[in-house]
């Protein structure tokens, strides 16, 4: 256990006693915006030099607090003040919730001698909060803080885990305990996620051996859960040893490097040659992954009557509409693990009788890469997309995170962008699939993983929501290189409308703005990029500039038929008049 050394025992009030928990649990930067009820928190942190960082918006601390987390596998830390700052935080929280990302928030609250008299910017809070996040924990006496702050920690990191809020009254974050220095203590293991990991049942994995065992054409479906378990080595000793191609979400990326022979790219809305292949499955094993509508292309990509193994640490997940055939309820580094040593006598056989099935795929990816190679090297103007994609291949080395923003900036990096490594170097905040995620979540990622390249890749209506953090950005020294997809308008929202209306389009147009230039206002550097031969340049000298972020505006296509990398199947579902909710 992480123990109170140093602590001052004694007298102290509980802003300070909330400081000494997060020095023990040695947390990284926090995010935040200070207020009256949370004066002494600041202070305390002041005094014990921990690093905290003002943010122009708390949405923006909860997004960069998530993407350090998912570098880290440690819990982000951010804070919010009474009323606005509280709710400023729920988008945030909710991204990480649906995510499954490690996080301690903490709230101040009004005064409880004077709550519900109109307080100043006082709001019905923990109401708000209480669904956003894992658990939300009221604090009523300042003598409780630690262990309040302990339970947090083990909350957030256990099972799946998620964000946890401490909602601390003024009056409480204020006072003053006589606490001793053995109020203060936390277990080493809560501080990393997976705190704690559990097993599937030994019939159950029995159960799943026998259908991989006799299975032709496996096939690895993987989600975020891989990354969240830090179970990237043992996903690739059981599709190495038994020969079973993998498929990954937008959050499974990297679960196994792209560029692994075994690697099949991503499966669901859109995809490379994984749907084809799911089609022909004979056998599914799903993994961390909670199959949902762009997964499945709005559940109706699995195949009818193939066996499915779901291996997930939440159990309500599995089955939830899909019918599963073996359910394996557990942590997925464990059970993966399981697998492998279940299946070792079977091993060589089994890599043996699937060789003609394992040639399969670099034909099928190199027809494709064939078909796709007009986009991806495209000499078009405005940019292709698919371009912008293929530099940020060329350029980015193994070692580096891209850091997509929701919408399409995701569905393209997603497509197309290629992981040199397994690991964390791909986050999409797919959690809430919100646009404004790319420049702080690019900022909390540089500052987990400093002296790694990372790239933020945002559209201009993204980055317009967060452009703010370019300041704080700066002052904190995350030397990030953020991308802008420049196509004057909220694309996805247009591309859906030209996909659906033809040439209708309503409150989905922006102005045409020069980003590169307002970056240099605001001190840091601007790369305009308008010619697709300039583009893999760009990006060089931005993951080499180390003394500010940089801003690389690239003008892309403004057709709108050209926006998405696919058809969206939604539109196609409406527009053949299918019944969609």
């Amino acid at each position: 256990m992480t123990e109170g050394a140093n602590v001052p025992a004694g007298r102290m009030n509980g802003g300070r006693a909330m400081a000494e928990m997060l020095r023990l649990a040695e947390v990284g930067p926090m995010f935040g915006m200070g207020g009256f009820q949370l004066l002494p928190f600041y202070d305390a942190l002041h005094q014990l030099g921990l690093r905290h960082f003002l943010i122009n918006d708390e949405r923006n601390g909860a997004f960069a607090a998530d993407a350090y987390a998912r570098v880290t596998n440690r819990p982000g830390v951010c804070d919010g003040t009474l009323g606005p700052g509280a709710t400023n935080l729920v988008t945030g929280l909710v991204e990480s919730l649906n995510a499954g990302t490690p996080m301690v928030a903490i709230a101040g609250d009004s005064h409880r001698a004077h709550s519900w008299k109109n307080m100043t910017q006082e709001c019905r809070q923990v109401d708000i909060l209480r669904p956003a996040v894992k658990e939300l924990i009221r604090v009523e006496l300042t003598s409780r803080l630690p262990e309040m702050m302990r339970r947090a920690f083990a909350v957030a990191t256990a099972g799946r885990p998620g964000p946890v809020l401490l909602d601390v009254p003024e009056d409480v974050c204020h006072g003053e305990h006589d606490f001793t220095a053995e109020d203060f203590y936390i277990p080493e293991e809560t501080l990393t996620a997976p705190s704690r990991r559990t097993r599937p049942a030994q019939d159950a994995i029995a159960r799943a051996v026998a259908l991989l065992a006799r299975a032709k054409r496996p096939l690895l479906l993987v989600g975020g859960g891989v990354h969240l378990s830090a179970g990237q080595a043992a996903l690739q000793r059981l599709a190495e040893s038994c020969g079973i191609p993998v498929a990954h979400t937008m959050s499974g990326k990297g679960s196994i490097a792209c560029t692994h022979p075994l690697s099949v790219g991503l499966f669901g809305r859109y995809s490379r040659i994984a749907n084809d292949l799911i089609a022909a499955s004979d056998c599914l094993l799903v993994v961390g992954c909670k199959l949902g509508e762009i997964a499945t292309r709005r559940y109706a990509l699995m195949p009818a009557g193939v066996p499915m193994i779901h291996l997930d640490i939440v159990a309500e997940e599995i089955g939830r509409h899909q019918r599963t055939h073996v359910a394996l309820w557990g942590d997925a580094a464990a059970g993966l693990d399981d697998l492998t040593a279940a299946l070792a006598d079977d091993a060589a056989r089994l890599r043996r009788e699937r060789q003609d099935y394992l040639a399969e795929i670099p034909v099928r990816m190199a027809k494709w890469r064939e078909e796709a190679s007009p986009r991806l090297q495209s000499t078009e103007r405005p940019i292709n997309m698919a371009r912008l994609c293929q530099g940020l291949n060329n350029v980015m080395p193994a070692e580096s995170i891209v850091v997509a923003d929701g919408g399409f900036a995701a569905h393209w990096t997603g497509l197309i962008y290629d992981t040199k490594a397994a690991g964390r170097h791909y986050i999409a905040d797919r959690g809430l699939a919100s646009i404004g995620y790319g420049l702080p979540g690019g900022m909390g990622a540089a500052l987990a993983a400093p002296g790694k390249p990372v790239v933020a890749v945002t559209g201009d209506g993204g980055f317009n929501m967060g452009l703010g953090e370019l300041e704080t950005a700066r002052r904190c020294g995350a030397n990030l290189t953020v991308v802008v997809v420049n196509n004057a308008a909220s694309g996805y929202v247009k591309a859906l409308q030209h996909a659906m209306y033809g040439r209708r389009y309503q409150s989905s147009d922006l102005v045409e703005m020069n980003y590169a230039a307002i970056a240099e206002q605001m001190g840091c550097r601007g790369i305009r990029v308008e010619d697709p031969a300039a583009v893999d340049g760009a990006l060089a000298a931005g993951i080499a500039e180390n003394d500010r972020p940089t801003v690389i505006d690239v003008v892309v296509t403004r057709d709108p038929g050209q926006m998405l990398p696919g058809v969206d199947n939604r539109a196609v579902e409406i527009k053949k008049g299918d019944r969609v909710a």
